[in-house]
C-alpha cells in the first residue's frame, strides 16, 4: 500500500467516524443531562404515591358498584311505571283486621297516686 491509497483511505474512515460519532455524543450527552435533571424520587414519597394510587382505585371500585345500584334502581322504577295497571285487590290489599286496643293505664292525679276505676267512680 502507497502513499496514494493511504490517504484516501483514512479520509473515507474519517467520514464515517463523523457521520457516526457526532449522533452518538449527541445522545449520550442529552441522556446525561436529562439524568442530572431529574433527582431521584425518595422512598417514602414513592411509597406515598403507592398508597394515593391504591386509593383511587378503591374509590373507582366503588363509584363503579354504586352506579350499577342506580342503573339497577332506575330500571326497576321504569318497570314499575310502565307496567300494567294491576286489579284492584292486587293494587290495593284488603287491610289487616286491627288489634285489640291496648288497656288503659290508671290515670294519675297531680300527687302521683293513682286512683283504680271504682274509686274514681264512687269518689
Amino acid at each position: 500500500m502507497g502513499p496514494d491509497v493511504i490517504v484516501p483511505v483514512s479520509g473515507m474512515i474519517m467520514i464515517l467516524g463523523i457521520v457516526l460519532g457526532i449522533p452518538l455524543v449527541r445522545s449520550y450527552t442529552k441522556r446525561s443531562e436529562i439524568s442530572a435533571r431529574q433527582p431521584a424520587l425518595p422512598a417514602d414519597l414513592v411509597a406515598r404515591l403507592e398508597r394515593i394510587e391504591q386509593g383511587i382505585e378503591a374509590m373507582s371500585t366503588e363509584i363503579e358498584r354504586i352506579s350499577e345500584g342506580q342503573r339497577f334502581t332506575t330500571k326497576l322504577l321504569s318497570e314499575v311505571r310502565t307496567a300494567p295497571a294491576l286489579p284492584a285487590q292486587v293494587a290495593a290489599p284488603a287491610p289487616v283486621a286491627q288489634a285489640a286496643p291496648a288497656p288503659q293505664q290508671p290515670q294519675g292525679i297531680p300527687d302521683g297516686t293513682i286512683l283504680v276505676e271504682s274509686a274514681r267512680r264512687n269518689g
